[in-house]
């Protein structure tokens, strides 16, 4: 799924900011990768906020998913994903985002269950039945919930369902993390109608 900044052009940095990394990379700072550009397989980070993709070779590289930058470098396997991290950048508290309207008509197409919902960009609905046990997200072909998109790590997320209990999510190690109600989360419970963020991706958990 694409998700794009209106007003933002290719290659620029939103608000009017510069890039942080002017010297920071496995690579010279001419050597940036845009949004639309197709750079071969690897890890490539944002040079605006440190966000991370991981692409395939015929992979384009999209809008960065955490600040909607456009420019990217080839990250270095010398380096830790938090060295691209601003550390004197002072982020907002999130705020608990409202559910969207959708929800309601989709629980009424459900089966009976527990069920993972998400929206595509052409407005349809896609729901997903959790099964007792683990559930594995990622982009890997392995993984039981395919989210195929750059955002998203080949194993990025765990879900774990018991009877009689609320389910859980983990972040399996992922790139870029795993988002519940806009709060960065290494493992939680996971309530109805809750926002699982993965990548791109904007997940529901809903009960029928």
């Amino acid at each position: 799924m694409t998700r794009r900044r209106s007003g933002d052009r290719i290659g620029e940095t939103p608000e009017g900011r510069e890039p942080i990394f002017d010297s920071v990379g496995s690579s010279p700072l001419g050597d940036t990768s845009e949004t639309g550009t197709i750079p071969g397989s690897g890890t490539y980070f944002c040079i605006l906020c440190g966000g991370q993709l991981s692409l395939r070779e015929t992979d384009s590289l999209p809008t960065c998913p955490s600040c909607g930058g456009g420019q990217f470098r080839r990250d270095s396997i010398f380096e830790a994903h938090q060295d691209h991290a601003p550390a004197t950048s002072e982020m907002p508290v999130p705020k608990v985002p409202e559910p969207p309207d959708w929800l309601s008509r989709a629980r009424e197409q459900l089966s009976e269950g527990r069920h993972l919902v998400y929206r595509r960009e052409d407005g349809t609905v896609v729901s997903f039945a959790i099964e007792r046990g683990w559930t594995r997200i990622g982009r890997s072909e392995a993984a039981d919930l395919q989210l195929d998109d750059p955002s998203v790590s080949r194993r990025h997320a765990l879900i774990v369902a018991e009877p009689g209990k609320e389910l859980r999510v983990l972040d399996d190690r992922s790139l870029n993390g795993v988002y519940v109600n806009g709060h960065a989360i290494e493992w939680c419970a996971l309530r109805d109608r809750d926002e699982l963020a993965i990548g791109r991706y904007k997940l529901y958990p809903l009960s029928a």
